[in-house]
């Protein structure tokens, strides 16, 4: 069972400010609850095959992975991917405007969990939808501050 979780938001902020507070992963752990260090890999900014680790909690367990960049347009998206653990997983942002200058954040989770992981899918899914919407509302209250 493939894991396939999209939320999303509505930010009253400009795209183009969103879009490079949230694109970067040096600020991951200020509205992800569950990261708690970054590292780059590579040289900032971000582009095209930046590799960035993270340290995450998540369902009691600590991972440890690291997350390439494989698409990358500033303001409007950015698609990151890791194989590494149980649970191979691409993160995607998506940016759009709203018709009154307002920004929708679109936060997108996909992955083929094998092993254990694969039987607890459906957990795993309902606890990432839950942790992503948080996340985003944290998000949200830190750039409308």
């Amino acid at each position: 069972m493939s894991v396939d979780v999209l939320t999303q938001t509505i930010i009253r902020r400009p795209r183009e400010i969103v879009a490079e507070f949230a694109g970067n992963p040096t600020n991951a752990p200020q509205w992800y609850a569950n990261i708690s260090s970054v590292e780059w890999k590579t040289e900032p900014p971000v582009a095209v095959d930046t590799r960035v680790a993270f340290v995450a909690h998540f369902l009691r367990r600590e991972l440890r992975y690291t997350y390439e960049v494989v698409e990358f347009v500033p303001s409007e998206r950015m698609v990151m991917r890791t194989a590494q653990g149980p649970f191979p997983m691409e993160t995607s942002y998506r940016w759009e405007s709203t018709p009154d200058g307002h920004t929708r954040m679109m936060l997108r989770n996909r992955g083929n969990p094998s092993g254990f992981s694969r039987v607890a899918a459906p957990f795993v899914k309902r606890a990432m939808r839950r942790a992503n919407s948080k996340d985003l509302l944290a998000l949200k209250e830190l750039l409308e501050s």
